[in-house]
């Protein structure tokens, strides 16, 4: 209830801001712009022969996108969007593979289709409000192919927020110095709040001619509490449901020109929740005793230009899980783990189209894959060869 409160009177105060700066101004707005844009990739996959069986599909890392074995498709990406000189609107949808296990959460319509839906208003031309569904803030990479250099993703964004629907609001604070403020139902839920609680998130930044820096912060309730819901929300006629309490999120990303053809990109991101609520003979107690959870983890993209069509690419990521949070591999009989994962990527570019050559290796703390004769091996290695088109 706390939370709701809260959220109230944030949502209040920004409409009231923006009303008050609108009734304040009597420009005549002449300038609109319709843009459409999109792409569209396909690739081929292959893990010599390994498996994994913590991955739904089993031939991959348990990484999101680029997860089936031999030809895939990724998908289409359309996205139109209006602008004025005061508001505007991004309507962005996907259709294929990639863009179904980029939307997952869409509980009521079960379309999975809407990978952005905003509406912004230009508060002045400092201030801008967005209202609806936009992709997270946090993180380096992001679920287009055309915005990632490597075709594969990382542990960070693949178990990082993909999206959020909620009320924004960006800054420009000058000299290149930017923020975000934001309002938004848990991670994830993008068609409406099912858990009655909120999510509230910030950024700071610095940007310039060659690149810039960003630190963001979640911190919300991503379940809502047990009284409110059916008390056997797994199904199985126990009630044995947890909850967990506020998860709070710390993520910094960036990346900067360091010579006209190096280039070096960072990821670094830490999320700690813990279990607030437990049913005990058929009572929901607190559970004060509970450990904290999370994972964290690092990574570095440096990236060499070789020519304007030819450039050389490697992420080197650490990924490290805490007390069972989550488990894309085996963890320890404490629920520790982490995994490395060394991905080399080319980028060859003609005209609009991108061809991606990519070499991957896995490596875990405790053994998590299977090699061809069924033997629990540490490591995984995988290829993948995608073409990607944007208009």
């Amino acid at each position: 209830m706390k939370s709701i409160k809260v959220a109230l009177l944030i949502a209040t105060t920004l409409f009231t801001f923006s009303f008050n700066s609108y009734s304040q101004t009597t420009e005549t707005d002449t300038t609109k712009t319709f843009t459409f844009s999109g792409s569209v990739d396909a690739y081929f996959h292959s893990s010599l022969g390994t498996t994994n069986p913590f991955s739904s599909t089993e031939y991959n890392p348990s990484t999101s996108f680029a997860n089936m074995r031999g030809f895939g498709i990724g998908m289409v990406n359309f996205i139109a969007s209006y602008e004025t000189s005061k508001a505007g609107f991004v309507a962005d949808v996907v259709f294929g593979p990639r863009g179904k296990d980029a939307v997952f959460a869409n509980m009521y319509s079960e379309q999975g289709i809407v990978n952005q839906l905003y509406a912004f208003y230009k508060i002045n031309d400092k201030v801008k409000i967005n209202i609806g569904q936009f992709n997270t803030f946090v993180g380096y990479e992001v679920i287009s192919p055309t915005l990632n250099f490597h075709y594969s993703t990382s542990y960070l964004f693949s178990w990082g927020p993909f999206s959020h629907t909620g009320a924004r609001l960006d800054f420009d604070l000058g000299n290149g110095y930017v923020a975000k403020l934001a309002v938004m139902n848990p991670t994830d839920l993008v068609e409406y709040n099912a858990f009655n609680s909120y999510t509230f998130g910030g950024q700071v930044g610095y940007v310039n001619d060659n690149g810039g820096v960003w630190l963001n912060l979640l911190y919300g309730d991503q379940d809502g509490k047990l009284e409110d819901f059916n008390l056997d929300r797994d199904g199985d006629g126990d009630l044995d449901d947890v909850s967990d309490g506020g998860t709070f999120q710390a993520d910094l990303s960036g990346g900067f020109s360091l010579t006209d053809n190096f280039y070096l990109g960072w990821n670094a991101s830490y999320r700690t929740v813990k279990q607030n609520e437990a049913i005990v003979g058929g009572d929901i107690v607190d559970a004060e005793d509970a450990d904290a959870r999370g994972f964290m983890g690092v990574a570095l993209y440096p990236k060499l230009t070789l020519s304007d069509a030819f450039s050389l690419g490697l992420r080197a990521e650490y990924f490290s899980v805490k007390s069972g949070y989550i488990a894309p591999f085996s963890l320890d009989d404490d629920g520790d783990g982490n995994v490395i994962d060394l991905t080399l990527s080319a980028n060859y570019k003609v005209g609009d189209l991108t061809i991606i050559p990519e070499i991957r290796i896995d490596k875990t703390s405790e053994d998590s894959f299977l090699d061809k004769d069924n033997e629990a091996k540490d490591m995984m290695t995988s290829i993948n060869l995608a073409a990607v088109y944007k208009f």
